[in-house]
């Protein structure tokens, strides 16, 4: 269950990371609340998750969920630029995350 939360806690750092960007400095509403409700909600799951994993691999794997997904999502909707290079990298850190899962008790 606890790598359950953990991987729910990347997907709202996903989340909130989304809605930051596109509250334009919080001046949207509702952009603004969606941040104010994936923010908390990231940090209760990883809160929960870090009872059982690691304190160390969790949160490891929990911002490495989220930066990879925030920066495919800017890819996809924002339009960030990337190049071939920077989906290596995140090839590999999405291969690092698995591998933390592979090792790590819990």
């Amino acid at each position: 269950m606890a790598w359950a939360y953990l991987i729910a806690a990347g997907l709202c750092e996903i989340g909130f990371t989304t809605f930051m960007k596109s509250s334009n400095g919080f001046t949207r509403f509702w952009p603004s609340i969606g941040f104010m409700i994936f923010a908390p909600l990231s940090f209760l799951l990883l809160t929960r998750a870090a009872q059982t994993i690691p304190l160390g691999v969790a949160y490891a794997v929990w911002t490495g969920i989220g930066a990879a997904g925030t920066a495919i999502v800017g890819f996809a909707y924002f339009r960030d630029p990337f190049n071939t290079l920077t989906l290596v990298f995140l090839f590999l850190l999405i291969s690092s995350i698995v591998g933390l899962k592979m090792v790590a008790p819990a």
